[in-house]
């Protein structure tokens, strides 16, 4: 790290597992730009729903996504606004319809590279929180700082029940269930940068711990104030 460039802080997991809640407050406690890489990928699926192209056909899902702007721009309460085209798409994107395709638009080669590429020009300065299924791994293997953060199936499932809820979306729990089990499986399985931990990752169970608990245990590590909570390894 170069004198006076501020750590790139990496934050990944599953579904459900509470990495946007942390690492937006993570981001604003530190003042550090907050890289959200999975709304990017959400961005690109609602463009194939809306332009009705085939989520499995590759190579239009690529063209498409290369004639597809997709932005980031915090917003004055530190929220993060995701723009499709210029549009402020961050409530579309966190639809039912987004979250039944969006694993299938993310293994595709061509649009990760796209999308990684500008997820690296984002961070490249330092002063960064990347949030992802792959940032540790790798959108930015170097990242000073490296977390992967995960919990019980059937709390993220409860978890993602209730976000989608929140947002006034119709859902059934048992659903709910089954489609993070079928995320979980489709980014595990996937040949392109499969959901794992990088190997120098510290793994954070989120299963018992708040938000609060999480961010003040990762705010430790980073600033080196030790382990904390007992939930990190």
């Amino acid at each position: 790290m170069g004198a006076g460039r501020r750590p790139v802080i990496a934050i990944d997991g599953p579904a459900g597992a509470g990495k946007s809640t942390v690492a937006r407050e993570v981001a604003r406690r530190l003042g550090y730009l907050h890289v959200d890489t999975g709304a990017m990928y959400r961005a690109v699926t609602l463009k194939v729903l809306q332009e009705g192209v085939d989520p499995g056909d590759a190579r239009a899902v690529e063209e498409l996504a290369r004639r597809t702007e997709v932005a980031l721009a915090p917003r004055p309460d530190g929220s993060l606004a995701v723009l499709l085209d210029g549009r402020d798409v961050s409530g579309e994107i966190r639809g039912a319809q987004v979250d039944a395709v969006v694993a299938r638009v993310a293994a595709i080669p061509g649009v990760r590279r796209l999308l990684v590429e500008a997820q690296r020009r984002l961070a490249a300065r330092g002063g960064a929180v990347l949030e992802g299924r792959d940032t540790g791994t790798l959108v930015f293997p170097d990242a000073e700082r490296k977390f992967f953060l995960t919990a019980r199936p059937e709390v993220r499932a409860r978890r993602r029940f209730a976000q989608l809820q929140a947002q006034g979306c119709g859902a059934d729990p048992a659903r709910v269930a089954r489609e993070l089990a079928e995320r979980d499986r489709q980014d595990a399985a996937r040949a392109c940068a499969p959901l794992r931990p990088a190997e120098d990752a510290i793994i954070i169970d989120t299963t018992d711990l708040t938000p609060e608990q999480v961010v003040e245990l990762i705010l430790a590590l980073v600033q080196g104030q030790g382990g904390g909570a007992g939930a990190a390894r």
